[in-house]
């Protein structure tokens, strides 16, 4: 969806596979990174797919600007420390253990991926640090995740509630 949003706007991308970034990264590839956000906290903790964090450590490790893209009704002013207090959802371990495809035939079948007996976690989110965050981009403009600039975002806030009241 987002590279034919992309190329529907015109944008140079390439799709790669999600484990490639780092690799990517390393070698220069890279100009920045921008990922979503699911939940943002009130000191600029964002928690959103399972990866993000990854993606960000590379990105600090390889001097890469790490951008989160948000609307501002997605910060959750009450909490601070994403980390402690953001609860992550696990589902179903049957999403990485089999996967459902078409034989040669065209049937419909189940194939295991994981020995019998393996576990399998399947965590959905996981929360990036703030200071791992080079700005958070919202439609009032780009707000580092210092407390400074996280005061000025919340006062953003509040004026377009007082907007919509």
């Amino acid at each position: 969806m987002t590279a034919w949003e992309l190329g529907h706007h015109g944008v140079p991308h390439t799709v790669i596979v999600d484990n490639a970034g780092g690799y990517l990264m390393q070698h220069g590839h890279v100009d920045l990174c921008i990922v979503g956000s699911d939940g943002t906290t009130a000191g600029g903790d964002v928690c959103n797919k399972i990866g993000t964090y990854l993606k960000a450590l590379a990105a600090r490790e390889n001097q890469v600007p790490f951008y989160v893209a948000l609307p501002l009704s997605s910060i959750d002013w009450t909490i601070d420390d994403g980390i402690e207090r953001i609860p992550i959802e696990s589902r179903s371990p049957e999403e990485v253990a089999i996967i459902s495809g078409r034989t040669k035939e065209g049937e419909v079948c189940e194939v295991r991926l994981i020995p019998e007996g393996s576990a399998a976690l399947n965590y959905a989110f996981d929360v990036t640090p703030r200071h791992l965050v080079t700005a958070l981009i919202t439609e009032y403009g780009g707000f580092r995740t210092i407390p400074e600039e996280m005061a000025k975002l919340r006062q953003k806030a509040e004026q377009a509630d007082k907007r919509l009241q």
